[in-house]
């Protein structure tokens, strides 16, 4: 089983720091910057989830991509914590699952992902 736990340090890092936040650092950024990123993070695991329920399920459609809605700017840390964790979660499980050949690791696609957050937090708390 994949270790996870990079992805959920950063992730819960940063939603502490949003939560924490002033509202006049929300309001020049860092929240748009927030939903971007709970927004990507979101599709990735989504993307997940559903190639792992395809691969269950021959013949099943892909399900329409569900977006992370503009809940507020007060909100966005808890959007990136639970995008965050989901992805997470889905990353353990297709670790589980064997992969398509062109798919890309789990590893790799961890890493890619810490990379991401560790980004959107420095653009978005600077």
């Amino acid at each position: 089983m994949l270790d996870t736990s990079p992805l959920t340090l950063v992730v819960e890092r940063f939603a502490d720091r949003l939560r924490a936040a002033p509202q006049s650092r929300l309001q020049r950024g860092a929240a748009a910057e927030a939903l971007k990123l709970a927004r990507e993070l979101a599709v990735r695991a989504q993307r997940l989830e559903s190639a792992a329920t395809a691969a269950g399920a021959a013949g099943a459609g892909a399900a329409p991509e569900r977006v992370v809605p503009d809940a507020g700017i007060f909100v966005v840390g808890d959007q990136v914590a639970v995008a965050g964790l989901d992805l997470a979660e889905a990353l353990r499980a297709t670790t589980a699952a064997p992969a398509p050949d062109d798919a890309k690791a789990p590893s790799a696609m961890l890493d890619e992902a810490v990379r991401l957050v560790e980004q959107a937090e420095i653009r978005a708390m600077r």
